[in-house]
């Protein structure tokens, strides 16, 4: 594959146990991001790459529901999982997407993908390193080549950059061709990737609100509507300044 679309997907969360289990509407979390992506990407495109715990045996049977590809690995080295999975199906490219973040909008992974091509590079995010952001949280999408997972697997050395796979990209640049996507206007403060219970209501407000609008729900249009809600921005801005507060690697 060139570029498919691995989900990071777990129910052992500590902050929200089984969150990609929780119902949006008639779906659970996990159910509705695979939906919204396969709106413009095919099924063979999308691979869920979680534990070898039993009790993440129910997303491997949604993958079989779905028609989706899934892998197993380890659950705490995200790294050697994502690095497992990419050479079980032949990946060039990985685009990486977590669970939790089931608004993600599929038109931007597919501009961010002519960037990437366009400017040959090692590593492309939109939301990372979080300090140089100006996208919402909850619209996380990253790029990056196989051989360049490849080489940090041997680099890194820490557990913090195992868990967290990509972390070492945006803290040692100058050892990469990467490259952050900008934003015209800064939609930083915000937040709708689903971490807390709080965030789940927000959630379901928003899309809410996209279905009887109609709108596609770009970060922009997911962020207009938060805005003109009193109790859905303290929402979303409190539950970004809890998550970063215990997010200690995101401090760079």
């Amino acid at each position: 594959m060139n570029f498919p679309i691995i989900i990071q997907a777990r129910t052992g969360s500590k902050r929200y146990p089984k969150k990609i289990l929780a119902k949006i509407d008639q779906r659970n979390v996990l159910e509705f991001l695979i939906d919204r992506l396969l709106k413009t990407f095919s099924k063979n495109k999308i691979i869920i790459a979680t534990t070898k715990f039993k009790k993440d045996n129910i997303i491997c049977n949604l993958s079989k529901k779905k028609k989706i590809n899934f892998f197993r690995g380890s659950e705490n080295n995200v790294l050697k999982r994502y690095l497992d999975c990419a050479k079980k199906f032949k990946a060039k490219n990985i685009i990486r997407i977590t669970s939790d973040c089931p608004l993600i909008d599929p038109r931007l992974i597919e501009k961010m993908k002519r960037v990437f091509v366009l400017n040959k590079l090692d590593y492309l995010a939109n939301t990372y390193p979080p300090t140089k952001s100006k996208f919402p949280d909850g619209s996380d999408i990253e790029i990056f080549k196989f051989k360049s997972l490849l080489k940090i697997s041997k680099l890194s050395k820490n557990n913090e950059d195992k868990e967290h796979v990509t972390n070492f990209f945006w803290k040692h640049p100058k050892k990469f061709k990467t490259k952050m996507i900008n934003n015209k206007k800064d939609l930083s403060n915000y937040k709708f990737s689903i971490d807390y219970k709080s965030d789940l209501t927000l959630v379901k407000k928003i899309y809410e609100k996209i279905k009887a609008k109609k709108k596609h729900g770009t970060a922009e249009e997911i962020v207009g509507i938060i805005e003109k809600n009193r109790y859905m921005k303290i929402i979303s801005i409190r539950s970004k300044q809890k998550f970063h507060k215990n997010r200690k690697d995101l401090i760079y």
